[in-house]
């Protein structure tokens, strides 16, 4: 009897769920144990524990903020702090709270920020436009595949990228191609046209998806 896949699977085991039976991957998993499970399992898990360490030091740097902070200290933390919740995107379990934090942080540091911006006009509005941008972002990153694919050490390999996307939902899909240009849409199409070609009896739900890239692309042409 096979142990049970996770509630909220983590990267390792999302991939790993990806892939099973599924035959637009060339090396799909067909047959697995235990211990294959188990092991993508253990490393989300070393993952989340490695995270939740560098989120309390994270935190406390943050809380240790002296009130005429250098600009550079309080712009590299931010910097972390937007890293930290593009990490939080790809853990297992639940990061609700973890992310609602690192977001409160983030609208205390962007308020020092426009303080010390003054009367600048023009240093407000690229603050405002970084807000919006990063609110855009966030959004974007509660899609896993999103999360996924934008990991710094992301599981997707390059010639997975048109089987991981024609295996998503409509949903999950199209939150995904916000992030791309008409070149990389055009790159993942004949990609995607190649994969399906190559077999027999393309899914269906596969075939819509690749409608939907294609209608996306003609969509900004």
């Amino acid at each position: 009897m096979k142990i049970p896949f996770s509630n909220l699977p983590g990267r390792h085991e999302r991939h790993f769920l990806r892939k099973l039976d599924n035959p637009l991957f060339d090396e799909p998993i067909i047959d697995y144990s235990d211990d294959d499970l188990l092991e993508v399992q253990r490393l989300d898990n070393d993952e989340l524990l490695s995270y939740l360490t560098d989120l309390r030091t994270l935190v406390q740097q943050a809380i240790a903020l002296n009130p005429n902070e250098e600009s550079q200290v309080i712009l590299d933390l931010k910097s972390d702090l937007d890293e930290s919740y593009e990490k939080a995107c790809t853990l297992a379990d639940d990061q609700r709270s973890n992310k609602q934090a690192i977001s409160q942080l983030l609208e205390v540091i962007m308020k020092t920020v426009r303080s010390s911006a003054g009367n600048d006009t023009l240093a407000q509005q690229q603050l405002e436009d970084e807000v919006l941008a990063r609110a855009t972002h966030f959004r974007l990153l509660e899609h896993t595949i999103v999360a996924d694919m934008l990991d710094p050490d992301t599981r997707i390999q390059p010639q997975e990228l048109a089987a991981s996307l024609l295996s998503e939902s409509g949903e999950g899909l199209a939150a995904a191609l916000e992030i791309f240009d008409a070149q990389q849409l055009e790159r993942t199409i004949a990609d995607a046209r190649q994969l399906l070609g190559s077999m027999d009896q393309p899914p269906q739900e596969a075939q819509a998806r690749f409608q939907q890239i294609e209608d996306c692309l003609a969509g900004i042409e």
